[in-house]
């Protein structure tokens, strides 16, 4: 059922792609079938080896594949588009009338309802899908052991309840490795563990703010900060982001008497700008005058690729209104689900006795295991390496952008961070949200620059993460998305 022609204009691989992509698709493949070896492919079809292993890499990359090892190549049991669709179609009736009517549900839930995700919930890893690190490259061996001598030795502390604030060994070695690594300024006491960074950045809005308070946020911004703060009722107000972050002048303009400030200053998210001193300092003072709060989400800082790692904005404030906010799901691997909250000395005893009714009790074995990752030197290392991996991947997708579109898109590559920003400009300049859509389509996951803005943004751009995927998975992923776009009719 399958043939290349040497003379159409795709090149083999993505020939082979759209042939055994569409068999598979349609069933004539049926999930659980087992592929011919790259060697018979080559041979009856008259393409090389590398031909059929690139192909196969990208199938498998996109899911539509599984090795098994030792068994051979494998149509996946579930497949990504089938995902995609799963909640199309016409409703069963019966399920219909179980579903509560519109004007059960809040406003507030409406109002997130309304916001864009971006694909944050999808349990597929496509190219070029953000904020995934690379998995392929984690210590499981180590981590294994670990957490087999956990539980060989475990204590029935760590089978009972614990204290809401987390695991007090691991709230020890984080409040450590803060202090030498980012400049944070904190006690044990004021380490907060919770379920990744959704949860710290909920129970800081939760506490701090109230239904109709003003507060800041970056424009464009991370999802899961305006997520938030819409779920805490308050009133967003956007402030632009520049070349230097956050635009404090004119966050006082337009709000002078805000609540609180969310902010990524290291690493901007999306843009990756870093905020410099001055601005930081300016930030500080107002959240001073104005007796405002600070959210800082630390995401993502131990990812510099020139010089040291830049020292928190927590670390400067002497007048205690910053909250740190950071996380070990994308450093180590998503479902540890264990992020961090430090608060300000003040807050201590209001934030313990808030986790312990909102949050109840932390699952504690995999606190334990993640302590003695971090104290027995495991977590510096592997910080280490994935910088030097994470650099590679960096490189190779700007240098493949740059080559494939020869100049056609801006590309800002950040010194930091697991994510590339692709700028359009020209007519094409606000239809990134149309190259999501069809990149979403055909297998990619591109998230558009326009779908973090809360205002009109006057240049698009796509948000191209680069963690997860090895070398070859990128370069097939830039070659893929400039046919997408050329089959759409955008000129870049």
């Amino acid at each position: 059922m399958i043939t290349v022609d040497r003379g159409d204009s795709l090149s083999m691989v993505q020939q082979l792609y759209n042939a055994l992509r569409t068999a598979i698709l349609s069933h004539t493949l049926k999930p659980g079938t087992r592929l011919p070896s790259t060697r018979r492919l080559s041979t009856d079809l008259g393409v090389s080896r590398n031909t059929i292993s690139a192909t196969f890499d990208q199938l498998r990359a996109e899911g539509y594949l599984e090795c098994r090892v030792g068994d051979g190549t494998y149509i996946s049991s579930q497949l990504p588009d089938e995902l995609l669709t799963v909640h199309q179609g016409s409703p069963d009736p019966a399920k219909r009338r179980s579903e509560p009517d519109a004007t059960e549900l809040s406003v507030r839930y409406k109002t997130m309802q309304a916001m864009p995700t971006g694909g944050m919930d999808s349990e597929s890893i496509r190219p070029f899908r953000t904020g995934i690190p690379a998995l392929d490259a984690f210590p499981i061996n180590i981590w294994t052991r670990l957490t087999t001598r956990r539980w060989r030795t475990v204590s029935t502390n760590l089978l009972s309840y614990e204290s809401s604030p987390g695991y007090y060994p691991l709230r020890e070695a984080i409040s450590e490795y803060l202090g030498s690594a980012r400049g944070v300024n904190c006690r044990p006491d004021q380490v907060f563990v919770t379920s990744g960074s959704q949860d710290a950045l909920s129970v800081a809005c939760s506490l701090l703010l109230n239904p109709g308070d003003q507060a800041w946020i970056e424009d464009p911004a991370y999802r899961g900060g305006r997520l938030a703060l819409v779920n805490a009722g308050v009133e967003v107000i956007p402030v632009p982001v520049d070349s230097e972050g956050l635009n404090v002048a004119e966050g006082i303009n337009r709000a002078p008497l805000a609540r609180m400030a969310y902010v990524t200053p290291s690493y901007q998210y999306p843009c990756g700008v870093t905020m410099p001193l001055s601005r930081r300092l300016e930030l500080l003072k107002w959240a001073q005058n104005a007796r405002a709060w600070i959210l800082e989400d630390d995401y993502n800082s131990e990812y510099r690729f020139s010089g040291r790692p830049l020292a928190s904005l927590q670390g400067l404030d002497t007048n205690e209104r910053v909250l740190y906010i950071g996380t070990f799901s994308k450093v180590l691997f998503p479902s540890l689900r264990i992020g961090y909250l430090i608060v300000p000395p003040t807050l201590v005893d209001s934030f313990a006795r808030a986790m312990q009714m909102m949050f109840h009790y932390s699952p504690l074995v995999d606190q334990a295991v993640l302590c003695d990752f971090i104290s027995q030197g495991h977590f510096a290392r592997h910080v280490r390496r994935m910088r030097s991996i994470y650099a590679d991947r960096r490189l190779v997708l700007d240098q493949e952008l740059q080559q494939v579109f020869e100049g056609a898109l801006q590309v800002d590559c950040a010194a930091a961070g697991m994510h590339i920003m692709a700028r359009l400009a020209g007519a094409n300049a606000g239809r990134d949200t149309d190259i999501s859509v069809a990149a979403g389509r055909h297998g990619l996951q591109i998230h558009a620059l326009s779908t973090y803005a809360l205002r009109r943004l006057g240049q698009g751009g796509l948000v191209l993460g680069y963690g997860a995927y090895t070398p070859r998975v990128l370069r097939l992923g830039v070659r893929k998305l400039r046919t997408i776009i050329r089959e759409n009719g955008i000129t870049v």
